[in-house]
């Protein structure tokens, strides 16, 4: 069974020099796309990537991150709404293009979809009531 995740990776200096990406694609048989990354050789990195491949090579490299040291978190904890803060304006809806807002047609709130989210910061500079926050 194929399983495709968007996850965040947080690296310790140590390992920021280390080939990953490339062991998970050649030992692990998973497919990525790396979505957004800050890693620099010696220094604490992040990194959001849709990985993909068959779920027990998936679990084996997770394994392979958690035991070299790699923190790995779904992308949804990154993205945090403010439900007391947000007017439901719509305006986040008009600017995402990975189309993770939606209008709800009957009630008219604003629905967010953090499994679509790519982190890519429009929705928070473009919220009025700033209901919007992204930790990366």
């Amino acid at each position: 069974m194929k399983v495709s995740r968007r996850i965040v990776l947080r690296f310790p200096p140590l390992v920021t020099g280390q080939p990953v990406t490339y062991k998970l694609a050649k030992e692990y048989d998973l497919v990525f796309n790396i979505l957004k990354a800050t890693v620099s050789p010696g220094q604490e990195g992040q990194m959001m990537l849709d990985l993909t491949g068959e779920k027990a090579n998936y679990d084996r490299g997770m394994k392979y991150l958690k035991d070299i040291g790699v923190q790995v978190q779904p992308l949804s904890q990154d993205v945090i709404r403010d439900e007391s803060r947000c007017t439901h304006c719509g305006a986040c809806v008009a600017v995402c293009p990975a189309q993770a807002f939606t209008v709800d047609p009957e009630t008219r709130k604003v629905l967010f979809n953090d499994e679509r989210c790519v982190l890519c910061g429009l929705c928070v500079k473009a919220c009025p009531p700033r209901a919007m926050n992204i930790i990366f």
